[in-house]
């Protein structure tokens, strides 16, 4: 029997309800510590903070600098440092409000101070709200291998402001939607029609249907991690596009976004996919082309494909001395794959760059 995620979804248009959501949780907390970094917290810091006075929580908080480059051991020492020096302890609460890499460190300090604390998720991009503020999965990068250090932890609860959405860069969004992509292309073929009929009004962030898109997704990924929580197995198809997303995020120094990466992934992993008689060239170029219509990259100028691979060797995806990489034997319809070849791998390397003439 499948484990059920041990806690709440709410999808809201303010911030208005938060503090009541928290306090149906009937916490222990004396202190709640809210972590953001600089960008979120010129945004948003005060209106959650208002928010928590009817706790009767001690309201803190700590703001770390911005950007994937501080998804560190460093920066978790200074949790770390600033949670001991205001006597937090195992009945206090953190709250991780921001995007990805603000949930990951939260969550990892949450899971690792005093051997675990509570967390809650108030994601505040659509990439974490469709992807890393579910399923458990904390971490930082180490030595520029992505999220090689990490542990589940699962939230208390997760709240989404969808109103957030409307403030994000088109670049910031356009990373949202190459998971939004993902679930499609792993799941449900009809969702990935709806994306492609639904582009405008996604573009004009109309908060009715980027709810909608966010519930489909989460639907998506919450059926696959409740299968498998720790991933042992069925959750790996998740990674669709990210063993060489990943690794293209780290070849660049993460001048590529996450959701950039995935794109570049993806397309990679329809080539591969196509090449094994899985899919025709029609379905990868149809595929293809939705990620471009939502502002992705499909094609890179110039890559170091030795770096790459090199890359995805060290890979935390690495099962012993395979990798395990995910193809599409349908559209909507993974799986995982243990006999993927470097040879194959550089292939489709060598498809993604720009400048080649491109045959399926």
């Amino acid at each position: 029997m499948a484990n059920k995620l041990p806690y709440n979804i709410y999808f809201e248009s303010s911030w208005n309800s938060f503090g009541d959501r928290l306090n149906e949780l009937s916490l222990p907390h004396h202190r709640i510590c809210i972590v953001t970094d600089c960008n979120v917290a010129s945004f948003y810091l005060e209106d959650v903070r208002n928010c928590l006075k009817d706790t009767g929580a001690e309201i803190y908080d700590y703001i770390l600098p911005a950007g994937e480059e501080y998804k560190t051991l460093e920066q978790i020492q200074g949790i770390y440092t600033y949670l001991v020096e205001n006597h937090f302890d195992r009945q206090d609460l953190l709250i991780a409000l921001g995007g990805g890499v603000v949930g990951d460190m939260t969550g990892y300090a949450a899971a690792t101070y005093l051997r675990g604390i509570d967390f809650v998720q108030v994601p505040t991009t659509l990439l974490s709200q469709v992807d890393s503020s579910i399923g458990g999965k904390t971490g930082v990068d180490f030595a520029c291998y992505k999220n090689l250090v990490g542990a589940f932890k699962q939230p208390r609860m997760v709240y989404m402001n969808m109103s957030v959405l409307k403030t994000l860069s088109d670049r910031q969004f356009a990373s949202g939607m190459a998971e939004v992509i993902k679930h499609g292309c792993i799941r449900n073929v009809a969702y990935l029609a709806y994306l492609r009929d639904n582009k405008e009004a996604l573009f004009a962030r109309d908060l009715t249907v980027l709810t909608h898109v966010v519930s489909e997704s989460l639907k998506i990924k919450r059926k696959i991690v409740e299968t498998d929580p720790y991933e042992k197995g069925e959750r790996a198809l998740l990674n669709f596009g990210h063993t060489l997303g990943h690794a293209l995020e780290k070849e660049t120094c993460f001048s590529l976004t996450h959701g950039e990466g995935v794109s570049l992934g993806c397309v990679a992993a329809l080539y591969l996919s196509h090449k094994r008689g899985y899919l025709s060239k029609e379905e990868c170029q149809q595929t293809e082309h939705l990620f471009q219509e939502y502002s992705l990259p499909i094609r890179m100028r110039t890559m170091q494909a030795e770096a790459v691979l090199e890359a995805v060797k060290h890979d935390k995806k690495m099962d012993g001395t395979s990798i395990r990489f995910i193809l599409l034997e349908n559209l909507g319809h993974a799986v995982i794959d243990r006999n993927v070849s470097v040879s194959e791998l550089n292939d489709a390397l060598y498809y993604l760059l720009e400048d080649k003439h491109h045959e399926y």
